[in-house]
């Protein structure tokens, strides 16, 4: 079974491409390396490799959770499968 997307921690409300690209309503395969345990996504949007999509709903204010850290604020409400980049979230420093 492939692995288009790691989720590294079983908090985390994002996950990362690992593959070239992943096209919308694509079927895309989760692996969560906290637990070695999988999960499985559709994608709304185009998302790159190494981009972000959105594993929930998340709304605008909301904490973007990577690794296990917080890596920022969602400024733009985004839906499951979406692309989560800086075009809808932002750091919290400034």
């Amino acid at each position: 079974m492939a692995t288009e997307i790691i989720i590294h921690d079983q908090k985390d409300n994002v996950g990362v491409v690992v593959i070239e690209k992943i096209n919308p309503k694509q079927e895309c395969t989760c692996w969560i390396m906290e637990n070695d345990s999988s999960t499985n996504i559709q994608s709304k949007d185009e998302i790159p490799l190494g981009h972000k999509i959105a594993m929930n709903d998340l709304n605008e204010g909301d904490t973007i959770l990577k690794y296990g850290h917080d890596i920022g604020k969602v400024v733009k409400p985004i839906k499951k499968g979406e692309h989560v980049h800086v075009h809808n979230v932002k750091t919290k420093k400034w």
